[in-house]
């Protein structure tokens, strides 16, 4: 399989489109999108309510199929792979950090962010799992269990997790939601020098703090991108998203 340097744009989009339902009922969440992810790239993924985000990062991912179009991850055409070789290539190359932090009760935290390492057949750098853990702000929690943890330091193991497999892609939708000022943004700034180290980042996020860490912002409405933002500011990317959230709601009317 293509290695995380091997391939440079591990996330690629050609003209997707995803529907949902059929007839009259039919929603279409993704109308053509084209986008390439390069390698070693943070990008964010921005929008109003209902704009498509959330497809898109399941799009690419391979944890939807689109109705028309190509979604190439890490180098394999994902068109007409089964779920078991959808599963492979995620688990080798692809980390997730979503809003449903799906930890494994039984498991304490430092079992919880090795798991999907050992899963991929791989032994855990377990200086790189310490340096994590810490940075997340969990190094007194190891030995908890998820139900011995709040919500927002559930979310942190599921960002450690995501972090420690130093997968080649990690998409993560909204990974700050639940997280206080101060560890968001400690997280962001891991995130951001993961990508200096070559890993390629796609989040979903509303909030204009977390895109100013991102290289790019990309804004979409309804299922398409509208514009994009390169070294995307706090104050730029909230004016933007007041206009884009404007316009929606004209839309509507």
């Amino acid at each position: 399989m293509p290695t995380m340097t091997s391939v440079e744009s591990p996330v690629r989009l050609d003209s997707v489109r995803k529907t949902y339902g059929s007839g009259e009922s039919a929603v279409q969440a993704l109308a053509g999108v084209s986008v390439n992810f390069p390698a070693g790239t943070f990008t964010a993924v921005m929008g109003p309510s209902g704009s498509g985000k959330s497809t898109l990062l399941h799009c690419a991912a391979g944890l939807d199929q689109p109705s028309a179009g190509r979604v190439t991850l890490v180098g394999t055409d994902l068109t007409g792979q089964s779920e078991t070789q959808l599963t492979e290539l995620r688990r080798q190359h692809v980390a997730f950090v979503f809003q449903a932090f799906n930890l494994m009760p039984a498991l304490n935290v430092e079992q919880n962010v090795t798991l999907p390492t050992l899963l991929a057949g791989r032994e855990p750098d377990r200086a790189w799992v310490d340096q994590v853990i810490a940075r997340v702000g969990l190094t007194q929690r190891v030995k908890h269990r998820p139900g011995e943890l709040s919500g927002g330091q559930q979310q942190r193991v599921a960002i450690a997790r995501a972090l420690a497999a130093r997968p080649a892609v990690v998409f993560a939708d909204e990974p700050t939601g639940a997280l206080d000022t101060n560890t968001a943004l400690e997280v962001l700034t891991l995130m951001r020098e993961l990508v200096s180290a070559g890993q390629t980042i796609v989040m979903v996020t509303h909030d204009p703090v977390a895109a100013s860490f991102a290289d790019a912002v990309l804004f979409l409405v309804d299922g398409q991108i509208v514009t994009q933002m390169a070294a995307p500011g706090v104050e730029a990317v909230a004016a933007t998203l007041a206009q884009l959230g404007a316009r929606a709601k004209r839309g509507q009317r």
